[in-house]
């Protein structure tokens, strides 16, 4: 159900473009690719935003895209009320909401439950696979740079556009944010003498919350079901 929800959010804020032709563009990247490549895509609601760093979870894709796009959202605020700099919006939204589709082609579950390179992800990485796409699509250059770049100074390009440095930095925070959630309630789990790790940011947050309210003995009932 939940994933279900966030799929009708992620509708909805591509519906906050305000220009058709970029608004056609995402709708098309995010619900209907048609890129054929050998071998399975994952849907938007199940493919993990990673395997092993952040969000490597079914649905993570999904929760770390609409995060993106409502940090990207709240920096355009700031930069325009208090920095007194236009915002390209739209541009802000486009990026932001498509910046890691390809993931889908790059990931496939492994038999340890999580999810590991899929052949083309071997070959190709996801930028590479998205900044082609969206070429052969006619996007706007200024789009093209805003996805390019969303690694910052790990990109092939760093930002070179106000639009551009939003999403990246709005990517870097939610990206780390689940990053350093997952390490810590981790490293609680352990300390716990629980051999299971979190499976979701949900449940990494949960245990966090849960350990500096209620210490480790909290955390222990919140596991076996008698929070």
């Amino acid at each position: 159900m939940r994933g279900v929800l966030m799929v009708e959010e992620i509708d909805d804020l591509i519906e906050l473009i305000s220009d058709e032709r970029l608004r056609t563009i995402v709708r098309l990247l995010l619900q209907e690719p048609r890129i054929e490549f050998e071998g399975k895509r994952l849907s938007l609601g199940e493919a993990p935003a990673g395997s092993r760093v952040h969000h490597s979870y079914s649905g993570g894709l999904l929760e770390h895209t609409i995060a993106v796009v409502k940090l990207a959202k709240t920096l355009s605020d700031i930069v325009e009320q208090v920095y007194d700099c236009r915002v390209n919006r739209d541009l802000v939204l486009a990026g932001a909401l498509i910046h890691d589709t390809m993931k889908r082609y790059v990931y496939v579950p492994d038999e340890k439950g999580g999810f590991s390179p899929s052949p083309l992800g071997e070959r190709i990485d996801h930028l590479t696979l998205l900044i082609a796409e969206m070429y052969r699509l006619g996007c706007p250059l200024d789009l093209i740079h805003v996805v390019a770049s969303h690694h910052g100074d790990a990109s092939p390009i760093s930002p070179r556009t106000i639009e551009a440095l939003i999403v990246s930095i709005a990517d870097y925070a939610d990206s780390e944010m689940n990053r350093k959630v997952q390490r810590a309630a981790e490293y609680i789990l352990e300390n716990a003498g629980e051999i299971l790790k979190p499976r979701s940011s949900k449940e990494a947050f949960r245990i966090l919350k849960t350990k500096a309210e209620e210490g480790i003995e909290g955390v222990r009932r919140l596991l076996h079901g008698e929070a």
